[in-house]
């Protein structure tokens, strides 16, 4: 496991750190209601530069309704899930929504899928934590080594977006799980494909 703070490593950092990762296994993790209303709602907080606490319960039902009406998500509903954990409130996306077979390029579509969540990013006093996971097929790239590569990697293209939109890298957590927390047996095509995901985590804030 290797934890680094985001403000110690820029992206070029961590990209050219996968060459000394190609052996390693394991977690690699970088520190550092109604649509309309809500979308108004944001806007309002941003005026005043105050940032909002939102627990698991209402991020969950804000991020269930928007999945239903904003076109940016309803379009690719099937493949996107809201749940929560000991972490925090879970988006989590399968491989299709932002992602090319084998690939950690940022489909075109995928920047309105970003796009739809990034007012919530900003307004909130929530960390974020995001996640890459793979299935247990053997990856065959020249690219990348490993599917933890690959998870990383992922992860690494989604924070990078988040970044390019002027958002504040310390309050971002990236890792990638590679094939090692599987959501469903590697059994069946569509449970490889529940497998195949990125998670961005709307991390649990501590009472003091």
């Amino acid at each position: 496991v290797l934890l680094l703070t985001m403000s110690s490593m820029d992206q070029k950092m961590l990209k050219e750190l996968f060459s000394h990762l190609r052996e390693s296994t394991g977690v690699l993790g970088f520190s550092g209601y109604r649509q309309m209303d809500f979308d108004e709602f944001v806007k309002s907080q941003d005026e005043t530069d105050i940032r909002l606490v939102l627990d698991s319960d209402i991020l969950k039902d804000m991020f269930v309704l928007s999945i239903k009406t904003d076109k940016r998500m309803r379009d690719h509903r099937e493949a996107i899930s809201v749940s929560d954990d000991d972490r925090g409130l879970v988006l989590s996306f399968e491989e299709l929504v932002l992602f090319g077979p084998g690939d950690a390029t940022l489909k075109k579509h995928a920047h309105g899928v970003l796009d739809a969540i990034q007012s919530t990013i900003e307004s909130c006093a929530n960390n974020i934590l995001i996640m890459g996971h793979t299935d247990n097929t053997p990856i065959k790239s020249k690219q990348y080594a490993s599917n933890l590569e690959l998870s990383l990697d992922r992860g690494l293209s989604v924070l990078d977006y988040f970044l390019g939109k002027k958002m504040s890298p310390l309050r971002f957590y990236v890792g990638g799980y590679g094939d090692s927390r599987p959501l469903f047996p590697n059994d069946t095509v569509e449970h490889r494909a529940s497998n195949r995901r990125v998670e961005i985590i709307f991390k649990l804030i501590q009472e003091s």
